[in-house]
Order: C-alpha cells, then sequence, then structure tokens
C-alpha cells in the first residue's frame, strides 16, 4: 500500500510539480486568470484610465521632440562642453524662431490653398464626373457600362450617407469638440515643460528603472531598456526625418510641374508617409485627381514626380535615415499594419510597429534566457566530437 502511494506521489511530481511545461500552463492560466479579474472589477480603474489619458498627449509629443532634439543636446554636452541647460535653451530659441518663420511664410500660402480647395472643391467634384460620364460613351466600354455606373452610383450614395452622418455626428459632438480643442491647447501648454525635464534629466533614468530590478539582472534590464530607447528612438527620429523630406520633395516637384494646391498637397504627404507603405499611395491619389481634372499632361507629370520621389525616398533617404535598425521584413510590417488598424484604428497602424518592436526585443530576451536555464537547447556533440574528447582526456591522463 506504501509503495503504491509512493509511486503515485512520484508520478504527481514527476507530471506536475516537477513537469516545467506544467508549470508554465499553470503560469499562463494565473495570468489570464489575473486579466479575468481586473476585467470584472474595471470601474475601479477608471480614475486611473482617466489620469492616464489627460497626461498622455503631452507627454507623448514631449517624447517624440525629446528623441528629436536630445542627440543634439548630447553632442553640444560632450563634443563642444556646452552645459546642459545652455544647450536646451539655445534649441528651445531656434524651434521659437522656425515656429514663427513657419507661421508667417508657410501657413498663410497653406490656409489660402485649403480654403481655395474646399471652395471650389464641387466644381472639381462635377468636373470629375463629367470626366467619367464622358469616358463611359466610349463604344469599348459598352460591355461594362452598366456595371460601371452601378458603382459609381452606389459609390455616391454612401458618400452622401457618409457626409450626413458625418454632420449629425459633429452636431451631436459639440461638447466633445470643445474637450478636444481643450485637450490640444493644454498639450501644447504643458509639452515644453515635460520636454524641458526630460531632455535636463532624462540621461538619469535608465540607470533609475534599471534599480527596481534585483541586483543580480540589473546589467541585463539596463541593456533592455538600451535596446528599447534604441529602437523607439531610431523610429521616431527615422519616420519623421523621411516624412519632412518626402514632403520637401514633394512640395518641390508640384511646384516646379505647377500642379494647383501643391503646398497643401506635400504637406498631406508628408504626414500620411508617417503610416509605412500605405500613406504616401493614399496621398497621391488627391493629387492624381486634381492632375486628371487639369489635363492629361499634368496626370502625367504628376506621375513622373511620384517616381522620382519614391526612387530617392527608396534608394537614398530612408537607407541613409533608417536603414535596417528595426530590421523587420516588409510582408510582416504590411500584416501587422492590416491587423493594427482592425484594432486600433489610425492609433494602432501609427503605433504598431514601435509597439512591435519592443514586444520583440524583450521576447527575443527572454527566449535567449531560456534557452541558457533550459535543458531542452543543450547542444547535442556529434559522435566524431565526442571520440575526440576521449582521446584528448586519455592523452591528459597519461
Amino acid at each position: 500500500m506504501k509503495n503504491q502511494e509512493k509511486h503515485h506521489s512520484n508520478v504527481f511530481m514527476r507530471w506536475f510539480l516537477d513537469n516545467k511545461f506544467s508549470i508554465f500552463l499553470l503560469n499562463l492560466l494565473l495570468f489570464f486568470l489575473i486579466i479575468f479579474v481586473f476585467n470584472k472589477i474595471s470601474f475601479v480603474l477608471n480614475p486611473f484610465w482617466a489620469f492616464f489619458n489627460a497626461i498622455l498627449p503631452p507627454v507623448l509629443l514631449a517624447t517624440i521632440q525629446y528623441y528629436l532634439m536630445n542627440p543634439v543636446v548630447d553632442f553640444l554636452e560632450d563634443k563642444a562642453h556646452v552645459p546642459r541647460i545652455i544647450s536646451i535653451a539655445i534649441l528651445y530659441v531656434i524651434v521659437v524662431i522656425l515656429l514663427v518663420w513657419i507661421i508667417i511664410s508657410i501657413v498663410p500660402v497653406l490656409q489660402q490653398q485649403t480654403n481655395s480647395l474646399i471652395k471650389n472643391w464641387p466644381n472639381i467634384w462635377n468636373d470629375a464626373q463629367k470626366a467619367v460620364e464622358s469616358a463611359l460613351h466610349d463604344p469599348r466600354l459598352n460591355q461594362v457600362r452598366g456595371n460601371i455606373n452601378q458603382t459609381l452610383s452606389s459609390a455616391q450614395d454612401k458618400l452622401i450617407k457618409a457626409g450626413q452622418q458625418s454632420i449629425t455626428i459633429a452636431i451631436d459632438n459639440i461638447f466633445s469638440a470643445v474637450n478636444v480643442l481643450t485637450m490640444i491647447f493644454m498639450t501644447i501648454l504643458t509639452a515644453p515643460f515635460v520636454l524641458f525635464f526630460m531632455l535636463k534629466d532624462g540621461h538619469n533614468l535608465k540607470p533609475y528603472i534599471a534599480r527596481i530590478a534585483p541586483k543580480k539582472m540589473q546589467a541585463s534590464f539596463s541593456e533592455l531598456l538600451h535596446d528599447i530607447n534604441e529602437a523607439i528612438s531610431s523610429y521616431v527620429r527615422g519616420q519623421i526625418t523621411v516624412a519632412f523630406w518626402v514632403g520637401v520633395m514633394f512640395a518641390i516637384g508640384y511646384s516646379i510641374i505647377g500642379l494647383p494646391y501643391g503646398v497643401v498637397l506635400a504637406i498631406s504627404a508628408g504626414v500620411l508617409n508617417m503610416v509605412p507603405y500605405f500613406g504616401t499611395f493614399i496621398a497621391i491619389i488627391p493629387a492624381l485627381i486634381l492632375a486628371v481634372m487639369n489635363s492629361p499632361m499634368m496626370l502625367i507629370k504628376v506621375i513622373i514626380v511620384f517616381a522620382i520621389e519614391q526612387t530617392i525616398e527608396g534608394r537614398v533617404i530612408s537607407p541613409l535615415v533608417i536603414g535596417s535598425k528595426m530590421d523587420m521584413n516588409p510582408v510582416t510590417t504590411i500584416l501587422l499594419l492590416i491587423g493594427a488598424s482592425s484594432v486600433a484604428g489610425l492609433g494602432g497602424v501609427v503605433f504598431a510597429i514601435p509597439v512591435y518592436a519592443v514586444v520583440k526585443i524583450i521576447v527575443t530576451r527572454v527566449f535567449n534566457y531560456y534557452k541558457q536555464v533550459s535543458s531542452l537547447y543543450d547542444e547535442v556533440r556529434p559522435e566524431s566530437d565526442k571520440k575526440v574528447i576521449k582521446n584528448d582526456d586519455k592523452l591528459t591522463s597519461k
């Protein structure tokens, strides 16, 4: 009887208590159980989420500016031996001067072209409809004319309904709009103060956070923080730099060919370029529509400008600015953007790649640690190596 109980105890120890896979499943079950419990008491966390949503915009804006300005501050402090506070003050003055120049020179042109585009958009839309109708009278389209007309009418109905819904939502959410404007004002007001202290004391943040980990893990945890910081900074600086030069190239190209509303289209192309792979192609659509309404020759010129911009961006700017630091396959990036857009909309598209990079770094380090401590990944030596080792042992013993 005792032997049987001892046998059952050994089986239980071997299959549950001493089994790493069972322990992993129990930890996984505990993890999801904790998530389930927090989901049931989510009302307790509502004040914390409200607080987090309130401070997120200024902190996010300050973080983006930090990654752009911190390398300059570090360079002035390390190479030119300029005190850090003075370097920050110099950068603030330069930024203010640039903002004043943009407000004086670019904003009036942008406002004029935007107002003109809004005013003339009904005429542009009518011209587009006439162009499509004239194209439909081509005898070569007799077989598909009915399907095309049906598709166009369906698209027009959807656009009208979407416009009506947007107006209704805008009227119903006037107070939400006021809240958004208040949030924007508070973000612009508080972000410079947050940025100042991030630039002043940000280099001390990583050692401070590393102290949270146990002493044996502080070195590896510090390396993890360094890799995450490098990945995020590379992405932020790279995307903003590439977006800036994309806007400049489109502005120069549209000015050369004389495309109407070139400044608005160039700035929108630069902003949309923050969305990898899809942004620039989305931004080129209104340019193509305006080019078609202008003349067939203008359409060819816009396509040439787009081809030149894509060549320079893909062959020169992106390799120099971003390079292969993100180490992401294009297929992975595209699938990630599609999935993130379906889950979190525009925010998911913007933050999908940096979040993926951070998660990838953490998972890779955890997996490497697991390979070191697990016996599953011990290298099995070939028989020839074993014989060599045995012979070496014999010679050593002699």
